[in-house]
């Protein structure tokens, strides 16, 4: 067993989407990340928000897909995104909400007994998607 951990934290996070465009969309021209990358033959798109890298892959057959079921399914429960305040989440919020293609799964509410306050959202690709502020 090594003294210290072997990896350096996450360099990205890959995911599956049903609609590569809409969740392309969705992070850069809702959330303001940037493209910082992509594989067209593949089809792939690499997004980030300075801090985080996601390449969102586009399935082979989006009509034929299934949707991951938290419940049954082992892979990604969520991706949890911080936000620097809770003024901060109620913006984003709103905008998230009012997003097409989004549907909007609970609003900002305290994580269990709290402090922490989050909301769930599905994006318009699929992906089951968290915001959240802690004030810890």
């Amino acid at each position: 067993m090594p003294d210290s951990p072997l990896t350096l934290g996450v360099d990205h996070v890959g995911l599956a989407v049903q609609n590569l465009e809409a969740s392309e969309g969705f992070f850069t021209n809702c959330l303001g990340w940037k493209k910082v990358g992509g594989k067209p033959e593949y089809p792939a798109a690499f997004v980030s928000d300075g801090k985080s890298v996601l390449t969102l892959w586009q399935v082979k057959d989006p009509d034929g897909c299934i949707s991951f079921d938290r419940h049954q399914n082992v892979g990604l429960h969520h991706l949890a995104l911080k936000v620097a305040d809770e003024a901060s989440l109620n913006t984003l919020f709103e905008a998230v909400a009012s997003w097409p293609g989004v549907n909007v799964e609970f609003s900002p509410e305290p994580s269990g007994a709290g402090p922490k306050i989050h909301t769930m959202i599905r994006e318009p690709g699929g992906l089951r998607v968290e915001f959240a502020y802690d004030p810890r």
